[in-house]
């Protein structure tokens, strides 16, 4: 396929997949196949995240992180790697770092019954007593980007000429996370790191991420030519962006794009921005060995054959969430 060098992020209607007729299904899938080939990056409206649901959550959020940091930490959990509750400020770098990101984030699970919880293999959620909005906010958030990232995949099968429904059985109650992320406002930008940035340039983990619109500007994306350019969601958009388990399950055939949160201006050091991803997981025992259909002797097979859950410990001891 032709490369194209995009000055921003294709925008997409999700209407057309859902609901348009063959032709205007076929369209979305090739403008969605495109993107993923190139950049990476789409942007999508029409999804099922409504407003009212952004704003109660990031009310919820921006209530959470401005508790002290001592309270903050009794939800944090090293056992579980943070793949529940709080972690604190500093602690995840990204892959091949050592300087911490100047962030502190929030995860939220699947919410399922506890004999499901120990049959997924799956810690359960943790809630923060102090602001018990918190929960409510989240999971609906939750429900409704698992809902946008499952008709997304259908689309990308269709454009890797797989069943339409071929990811549905694979992420039914899938290890995704919601992540709200607090960039915390630096006060003494000499005090920290020379080279610590907000979120250091990285590719995600997952399958797909559904990004909600930021508070602030600051997301980068790294183009093909290596020019970074900015990536902003419209408040009725998501940017949805390829992972490195779906690049990996595509031999490269789809994008895991290299991203960053750059910092703000000095004399802006001093504002926090908040920012709400969702990571989506498949359930751990899929494979994300290359699809026959995405090696040739052209494009030979990459890398060996792994689970999703291998994948993701082999992740989080590379980024410093897992000793």
């Amino acid at each position: 396929m032709k490369e194209v060098l995009y000055d921003t992020i294709p925008s997409l209607d999700l209407d057309d997949f859902y609901k348009g007729n063959a032709s205007v299904k076929e369209r979305f899938v090739d403008i969605l196949g495109e993107a993923y080939n190139n950049i990476g990056f789409v942007a999508i409206r029409n999804h099922f995240l409504t407003s009212e649901m952004q704003e109660r959550l990031y009310q919820a959020v921006k209530k959470f992180f401005a508790l002290p940091d001592d309270v903050k930490k009794k939800y944090e959990n090293a056992a579980i790697a943070g793949q529940r509750g709080y972690t604190g400020k500093g602690k995840e770098h990204a892959k091949g770092r050592n300087t911490g990101d100047l962030k502190e984030f929030y995860h939220v699970g699947q919410e399922l019954a506890a004999d499901e919880l120990n049959n997924e293999g799956y810690p359960p959620n943790i809630w923060p007593q102090e602001v018990p909005e918190f929960r409510s906010a989240a999971l609906d958030v939750f429900r409704a980007l698992e809902k946008t990232g499952a008709i997304i995949l259908r689309a990308i099968a269709l454009y890797l000429e797989l069943p339409e429904k071929y990811f549905d059985d694979k992420i039914r109650s899938g290890n995704s996370i919601l992540r709200p992320i607090h960039y915390f406002p630096i006060e003494s930008p000499e005090d920290i790191p020379s080279d610590a940035v907000r979120a250091a340039e990285h590719g995600d983990i997952n399958l797909i991420t559904l990004l909600m619109g930021a508070s602030a500007e600051g997301l980068q994306v790294l183009r093909r030519d290596g020019t970074w350019i900015p990536i902003k969601a419209l408040p009725d958009q998501l940017v949805v962006n390829v992972g490195d388990m779906l690049e990996r399950l595509t031999n490269k055939k789809l994008k895991s794009t290299i991203h960053r949160v750059v910092n703000p201006p000095r004399n802006l050091m001093n504002t926090p921005r908040y920012s709400i991803p969702f990571f989506m997981h498949p359930r751990s025992e899929m494979s994300l060995a290359a699809l026959e259909s995405c090696v040739s002797a052209t494009n030979p097979k990459v890398w060996d054959d792994i689970t999703a859950g291998e994948f993701l410990d082999q992740r989080l001891l590379e980024i410093g969430l897992k000793k």
